[in-house]
């Protein structure tokens, strides 16, 4: 514990140190929160318009800002003020809102120390670094502002159980984190058919699956028992699944729809170029906070029926190898690529959701030296794709810094772990091992040559396309830095597809 305690005393020092930093509508949206669920009685929670932030995370994270909000009205009663409160920057509730995300943040850190503890100390300094020091968690919550760690520390200790074969307590933590944040559904059906196969198989299977059953109903009824007895339910369904707002969030994420839509408006501009009768795009895809889609000039409309069904059908190598050979080692590395599917192929996906399996995937980094070739090119691509969060000047050196920092620290913490592959030297003399370490060596140049790509789009956007095209075509750096990185999430992908087809 000593040693997980010293990476996140570090990581905490820094987190202090971003307390003045740029604060996104989200700092707003949860200062909101506080006050809607501490003026408010609970019936009123989910229907409530004093505020265009309205709430819609699922009710165990309205009782998480409920109860943040009982000291904060100690410490100054404007902050829970409904009405007087409205974009209320005091240092008081700057302070407050930034300590209650550092103070939850330790349930990461003791989940990291559960899924560590019984791990050589070099791989555990890894995992360490790779997750508590990691500079998207940095930028996305203690900057920008939000609660990833405290969400991602449920699902590690969920993760953890799972790991010790201790499975009921694993899916229960599961249910829980569900009920904080229901994105994170993305991996039910990893976990349904994992705890399906490894905990019910067998000779008690019916009183195991009824264990399993009565356990989600009892967690399910805790968190959405009260909205349903007062009636409830329809609001908070029509806020938690608000599908009207378009297939891609205004800055799109580095997904798969990304490169759908590009292909669209290429294809359309060709035909158009050649003197077909293609209609142009009647709107941009990048205008609007939250809106509709655009139609598509070439390609299908795409619908969430459809993103639903593509999420579950690249899923399903995943789900068969959980029923044949559903091993605990192997649970975190499934319920990633579930996460890495939902981030893909998903409706409407934001991106910070790619902390979703980049985290979890920090733990599975130490366990080959091709996983630490993937996890760091994943984690540089998922960090840069963010960048754009913190546009304010101020605040580039900082996420440039906690990127290249982190980076460094990655690629010389790996290189000393698996330095006889990063060597080229023959392990035992092996010509086995000696081909790994040549495919090994031959994907690390490619990723660096991508790498390489991201200060090209750095570089333009930051400079050159303000020198060479002044207030022109404003959209295309972030096009290009979503388009670009849409590649390397795409390459990650299937790199896990193959590592999961690999298994035994």
């Amino acid at each position: 514990m000593d040693e997980v305690a010293w990476f996140a005393g570090v990581a905490t020092c820094i987190k202090i140190l971003l307390i003045p930093s740029y604060r996104s509508t989200d700092f707003e949206v949860h200062r909101h929160w506080l006050a809607l669920t501490h003026s408010l009685p609970l019936s009123n929670w989910y229907s409530d318009r004093t505020s265009p932030w309205t709430l819609d995370y699922p009710p165990l994270f309205a009782f998480f800002e409920y109860f943040l909000s009982l000291p904060a009205s100690l410490i100054d009663p404007t902050i829970v003020n409904l009405t007087q409160g409205l974009n209320y920057s005091a240092d008081s509730v700057v302070l407050f809102q930034r300590f209650s995300v550092i103070l939850s943040d330790f349930m990461l850190v003791f989940a990291i120390y559960r899924l560590t503890k019984d791990l050589p100390s070099s791989l555990r300094g890894l995992v360490c670094i790779a997750i508590l020091w990691s500079p998207s968690l940095f930028i996305v919550d203690h900057v920008h502002f939000q609660y990833n760690g405290f969400l991602l520390g449920i699902l590690m200790l969920s993760l953890s159980f799972l790991r010790e074969g201790r499975d009921f307590i694993g899916g229960l933590f599961f249910a829980v984190l569900l009920c904080f944040k229901h994105l994170f559904a993305v991996a039910a059906p990893v976990y349904f058919v994992y705890l399906l196969r490894h905990y019910c198989w067998g000779k008690y299977w019916i009183w195991r699956f009824l264990m399993l059953g009565l356990m989600l109903v009892s967690v399910l009824s805790v968190a959405f028992g009260p909205f349903i007895y007062y009636g409830q339910m329809k609001q908070v369904i029509q806020q938690l699944f608000p599908f009207d707002r378009g297939l891609c969030h205004a800055y799109w994420a580095p997904n798969f729809w990304t490169l759908y839509i590009i292909a669209d408006k290429g294809i359309g501009f060709i035909l158009r170029r050649l003197g077909l009768n293609v209609p142009a795009p009647t709107a941009s895809f990048t205008g609007g906070l939250v809106g509709a889609s655009p139609p598509f000039a070439i390609l299908p409309k795409v619908t969430p029926l459809a993103t639903f069904l593509l999420v579950l059908l690249s899923l399903s190598p995943c789900l068969v190898k959980a029923w044949k050979q559903p091993k605990p080692d192997h649970i975190i590395r499934w319920v990633s690529y579930a996460y890495t599917c939902g981030f893909l192929f998903g409706w409407h996906v934001h991106e910070k959701a790619s902390m979703h399996f980049v985290i979890p995937l920090g733990f599975v980094a130490v366990s080959s030296l091709e996983d630490a070739a993937h996890y760091n090119l994943l984690s540089v691509v998922s960090c840069y794709s963010q960048f754009p969060l913190l546009f304010e000047t101020k605040e580039y050196p900082v996420k440039v810094v906690l990127l290249l920092l982190h980076s460094f620290l990655m690629w010389s913490s790996f290189s000393l772990q698996f330095g006889k592959y990063a060597s080229g030297k023959k392990a035992n003399d092996a010509k086995s091992e000696q081909g790994c370490g040549e495919r090994i060596r031959l994907i690390g140049k490619m990723g660096r040559i991508y790498l390489l790509g991201l200060l090209v789009i750095e570089v333009w956007g930051q400079f050159l396309h303000t020198y060479l095209l002044g207030d022109k075509l404003p959209f295309v750096p972030l096009m290009l830095v979503s388009v670009y990185c849409s590649f390397g999430m795409v390459y990650s992908w299937g790199f896990q597809l193959k590592m999961i087809l690999r298994c035994t």
